[in-house]
């Protein structure tokens, strides 16, 4: 019992120490503790700090016809670059499939090996393919979007759109957003502390989709201005053309699109002074727009987002340093957000607010009150609880309560925990439980000291029996924590988290912890009898 190493009461204390300093900064008035050279804090949640919550829906319908697009724009790619070349003519998108015609119907089989390596394998554990491959009349293909590979894209969509939204969200600066899915086609978002949720809106409704584009010079103004493009180009809004004319033709296929950007940062336009955004492109992007741009001197391209055109600048010379800017009527606030949108990638599908709210600071500032209000009684009523219970052991379980606290919040901190209101809870009920192990230990020792144990005989007994029951019955409560912090979302993670902390530190505090401060009171005064 007695044979406690000296490094081993050195390492206790100092790892104690360290994370109970861990939790000052957290304790501090925030402008005291920015000013410390290493101040970790706990962050506060939705609920305790005020902040914004947004209610996102995914557009998947637009997603279907997206997806349409694609897989036309995809065949006529792989039809046309493919040995040997099969010649196909328009390709139709009506009624929800893609239609396009053989020009020589011996080269059916061949096409058709070719449409099966683009249009994917089975969807998820269904066993059906993402489209259905349809021959009519000898030479015409038609695919059709089957309903297992709709369920399967929309599913990658919202994981995808998920992580860019969180993306956004921590460029703004932002501590500690919530961000999660919810159903099949919604992602909730909580941004703490931030009290205006319109910059939000304006982030997060940006689906940043980039695109370069060949303008079409062969197109009838007179026709653009109606809607009615050549075929193989389209129309687009363009609300800053010098031209007047609010729309503007350019080549259906893509020169440059948002995935081959590596980098997008707001700048000022060194000839007007005026807000613009840099591009840099990764390896296939900038070689891809030196080549067309060499091909295409003297002839302008369009800067698309999101299916509007930017600005139509004229290709002077090549630029071939893997490097553009898109110039417009931007503010720096815009022009920021839009290259935080194309930084942190483009949605796969659209999101529309369809339900949002501002909580307060003033309700978190209550629930803080009041949460440490509960902690406080509670830490009392234990303390004196087991003092006037078991005196001098009661102490030693107390004095463990009180740094359990310290190092809850301390390693919160540490991990950027955000704490909750359920967080809280979770927090008073630890402090609660903390002493049970304690209580254990001290009958222990009591029921040996019954049966005639001497004093360290029923000491060393009751730490390495009640041990055992302790470890167990805190194993039971661990996996509960886990399974609410993997199964569950929002708060109930945020209760798992602070319950699963609490129950570690708490176990080492009231065992290991107090084990040491009995022995060192025993190694100094050689008790004959104990009062417990």
């Amino acid at each position: 019992m007695l044979d406690f190493p000296r490094w081993k009461v050195w390492s206790i204390s100092l790892l104690l120490a360290v994370l109970c300093a861990l939790a000052i900064p957290s304790l501090l008035p925030e402008r005291i503790a920015n000013s410390l050279p290493f101040h970790p804090q706990v962050n506060l949640g939705l609920d305790l700090a005020g902040g914004s919550y947004l209610l996102l829906e995914a557009d998947t319908d637009g997603l279907k016809e997206s997806r349409i697009e694609s897989m036309r724009d995809l065949i006529q790619g792989v039809m046309r670059n493919g040995t040997p070349r099969i010649q196909i003519g328009d390709i139709s998108t009506r009624d929800g499939n893609v239609t396009f015609l053989l020009r020589d119907p011996t080269q059916v089989d061949a096409a058709r090996e070719r449409l099966l390596s683009i249009t994917g394998g089975g969807a998820g554990m269904t066993g059906q393919r993402e489209w259905d491959i349809r021959v009519v009349d000898t030479s015409r293909f038609v695919l059709t979007p089957t309903e297992a590979g709709l369920k399967q894209a929309i599913a990658t969509a919202m994981n995808d759109a998920t992580e860019v939204v969180r993306r956004r969200i921590d460029a703004l600066g932002t501590r500690e957003p919530t961000v999660l899915r919810q159903g099949d086609n919604r992602i909730v978002v909580q941004v703490p502390g931030l009290q205006n949720p319109q910059q939000l809106k304006d982030l997060l409704g940006k689906t940043a989709k980039l695109e370069f584009k060949l303008v079409d010079q062969t197109a009838n103004p007179a026709d653009v201005a109606k809607g009615i493009a050549p075929i193989g180009s389209q129309v687009l809004p363009y609300p800053g053309n010098p031209q007047g004319i609010p729309f503007i033709a350019v080549k259906r296929s893509a020169i440059i699109t948002g995935d081959m950007v590596a980098d997008a940062r707001q700048n000022f336009d060194q000839t007007t002074n005026a807000p613009n955004v840099i591009i840099n492109f990764n390896g296939v992007g900038g070689s891809r727009f030196a080549r067309v741009t060499q091909q295409n001197v003297n002839k302008p391209f369009a800067i698309i987002v999101d299916n509007s055109v930017i600005s139509a600048p004229n290709i002077n010379e090549p630029i071939l340093g893997g490097t553009a800017s898109i110039s417009g009527s931007f503010t720096v606030e815009s022009a920021n957000q839009l290259a935080i949108a194309l930084r942190s990638g483009k949605l796969a599908v659209d999101l529309k607010v369809i339900e949002e709210s501002t909580v307060g600071p003033e309700l978190g500032i209550d629930s803080i009150r009041k949460g440490i209000t509960a902690s406080i009684v509670a830490v009392l009523l234990v303390v004196v609880f087991m003092f006037v219970t078991y005196g001098r052991f009661g102490l030693y379980a107390n004095l463990a309560v009180v740094i359990n606290v310290f190092i809850i919040v301390g390693v919160l901190a540490l991990i950027k925990g955000t704490l909750t209101l359920p967080g809280i809870a979770g927090f008073v009920l630890t402090i609660g439980t903390a002493v049970d192990a304690n209580v254990l230990i001290n009958e222990r020792i009591r029921e040996e000291r019954r049966r005639g144990k001497s004093v360290i005989q029923s000491v060393e007994l009751g730490y390495k029996e009640a041990s055992r029951t302790i470890f167990e019955a805190n194993m039971t409560h661990a996996i509960s924590g886990i399974i609410m912090f993997v199964l569950g979302s929002g708060p109930v993670r945020g209760f798992a988290v602070v319950l699963l902390i609490g129950i570690c530190t708490s176990v080492f505090t009231a065992v290991t912890f107090t084990r040491m401060l009995v022995v060192l009171w025993m190694r100094r005064t050689k008790p004959k009898t104990i009062n417990i």
